[in-house]
C-alpha cells in the first residue's frame, strides 16, 4: 500500500486480445475502472485532449508502466515537480531497449534489478533515483524473471516516490561509457543453430521462452511438409570425454528411463530437450513427446533435414 494517491490515468485504448480479438482494456484501465479512477485512452498520448487532462487533475508527479510509446516533452513535463519517472528492467546503463530481460539472459548476466528512473527524450537514458538487485536462477527463463521483476519494479516505484516526496531522492547520471542496448526480439531470431555452443543454446532457449520461443526443424517425413518443433525448456550436458561430437544437430537417443532421454549434438557439448511443442500441438514434456511422436538415434534437427531442393 501507499500513501499516495492516483488522480488519474492515461492508458492505451482497448485492443483486441485472445482468439476472438475481443477488445479489451489494458490491465491498466481494468483497474482504474474498477476502482473509479479517471482513465484516459487516447490514440496518441500528445494528443490535446491528453494535456486537458492532465491540466485538469494536476498530478505531482507522474509513472510510466509499459506504455509503449514516445511520450512527448509537453506530457513529460506537466507534473507539478516537472518530470516522469519509469522502472525499467536492467541496471541501467546496460541493456537499454526494449527487450531487457532477454538481453540479459542472452548474455549470460549473473543478476539483472530494477533502474528507477526519469524519462526523458532518449530512451532509457534518464537519470536513475534508485535500483533493485536480484540473481538471475540458473534455469530462468523469461517468462519467470518477468513475473519476478514485475514484483520488484512495484516495490521500487514506491520507494521511489516515498523518497521524491519527502524530498530525499539522489538523482545519479547514467556513465555512457557502460551503455548497452536490448533491440526488440523478432520470431526468425528464435532458429537455433547447433553449430553454436550447448551453453549459447541454452541461453538462447531460456531468453525465447515462453514466446516467441526457440526453434528449430524436425527431421523430414516422406511426402510431408517440413514441421517445426519449439524448445521451450533445455539445458546444457557437458562432454565427459574428448573424443569429438557428433555433427550438429545430430540426435542422441537415451533410455526413455532416463531424465534426460533427448541430446542434441551441438558446437560445443550436448543440449538435452526438456520441454517442446510441436506446431499446432501443447506444449509437452519430452518424455511425453517422444512417445507420440518416435525421434530416432542418428536422426537430425536444423538445416540439416533440407533437401538439395530446399536449399
Amino acid at each position: 500500500m501507499s500513501r499516495h494517491i492516483v488522480v488519474g490515468i492515461i492508458s492505451q485504448p482497448d485492443r483486441g486480445r485472445g482468439r476472438g480479438r475481443r477488445r479489451t482494456p489494458s490491465p491498466v484501465s481494468a483497474w482504474a475502472l474498477d476502482r473509479g479512477v479517471p482513465l484516459l485512452r487516447p490514440e496518441r498520448v500528445g494528443d490535446a485532449e491528453s494535456v486537458a487532462f492532465l491540466d485538469e487533475y494536476k498530478p505531482d508527479l507522474g509513472i510510466v508502466i509499459a506504455f509503449g510509446q514516445f511520450i512527448p516533452k509537453p506530457i513529460r513535463e506537466q507534473p507539478r515537480l516537472g518530470y516522469l519517472v519509469n522502472a525499467h528492467a536492467s541496471l541501467l546503463p546496460r541493456h537499454r531497449g526494449a527487450s531487457p530481460i532477454q538481453a540479459a539472459l542472452l548474455a549470460g548476466d549473473e543478476q539483472t534489478g530494477i533502474s528507477v528512473m526519469r524519462v526523458e527524450k532518449e530512451m532509457d537514458a534518464g537519470a536513475v533515483a534508485l535500483t533493485r538487485v536480484t540473481r538471475i536462477g540458473n534455469q530462468e527463463d523469461t517468462g519467470e524473471l518477468t513475473r519476478r521483476l514485475g514484483e520488484l519494479a512495484a516495490e521500487a516505484i514506491l520507494e521511489a516516490v516515498d523518497q521524491i516526496s519527502d524530498n530525499r531522492v539522489t538523482w545519479r547520471e547514467q556513465d555512457p561509457t557502460k551503455v548497452t542496448y536490448a533491440h526488440r526480439i523478432e520470431k526468425h531470431e528464435g532458429r537455433l543453430e547447433w553449430s553454436e555452443s550447448a551453453r549459447g543454446l541454452a541461453r538462447r532457449v531460456r531468453a525465447l521462452a515462453p514466446k516467441p520461443g526457440a526453434f528449430t526443424a524436425l527431421p523430414r517425413v516422406p511426402g510431408r511438409p517440413q514441421e517445426t518443433l519449439r524448445i521451450l525448456q533445455a539445458i546444457e550436458i557437458p562432454s565427459q570425454t574428448k573424443a569429438p561430437l557428433p555433427p550438429p544437430g545430430h540426435l542422441h537417443r537415451r533410455a526413455d528411463t532416463e531424465p534426460h532421454p533427448l541430446w542434441v549434438a551441438t558446437g560445443e557439448g550436448w543440449l538435452a530437450l526438456e520441454r517442446v511443442q510441436r506446431s499446432g500441438g501443447r506444449v509437452m514434456e519430452i518424455s511425453d513427446f517422444l512417445r507420440g511422436h518416435p525421434l530416432e538415434d542418428g536422426q537430425f534437427l536444423g538445416k540439416e533435414t533440407e533437401t538439395a531442393d530446399d536449399r
